[in-house]
């Protein structure tokens, strides 16, 4: 039996930066951080990769949870565009929010990266953002 959706992760290369955007400005706390050396097999069989080492933190925000993590092996390839969200595979992580013109604003002031301002939708208002890494995180008020 599936219970729900546990967290959503994705890959930075900067963890501090990452973590300090998603505790200082989306308000996330730091639930534990973690990692591996290289040469770990484990961790190897669960990520699909050769010789891997990371460091990681599990991210919470009400009930759900981003895990990030930053690898030192093997070396990712530095992103050169931003992903479209019309690219397959996870497009956006969307937040719901209470009052999005006061958080696009907040966000905004402390150097988030919008697409357009919040546009109304049939249930409420939404606008598209970018993080540090280029990752679209969605905010959605719904009405």
């Amino acid at each position: 039996m599936i219970k729900g959706f546990h967290h959503a992760a994705i890959s930075t290369s900067n963890l501090e930066r990452c973590i300090k955007f998603y505790t200082e400005v989306i308000g996330c706390k730091v639930s534990y951080e973690f990692g591996w050396q290289a040469g770990t097999a484990d961790a190897d069989k669960v990520t699909g990769l050769e010789n891997s080492e990371a460091k990681a933190a599990m991210l919470k925000i009400g009930a759900s949870f981003l895990e990030v993590f930053e690898f030192s092996s093997p070396s990712a390839k530095k992103r050169l565009e931003e992903r479209p969200v019309s690219k397959h595979g996870i497009s956006h992580i969307a937040l719901e929010v209470k009052d999005i013109s006061s958080e696009y604003n907040r966000m905004k002031a402390a150097g988030m990266r919008f697409h357009s301002k919040p546009m109304p939708q049939e249930s409420g208002f939404m606008v598209y953002g970018r993080d540090p890494d280029g990752n679209v995180v969605e905010l959605i008020e719904y009405t």
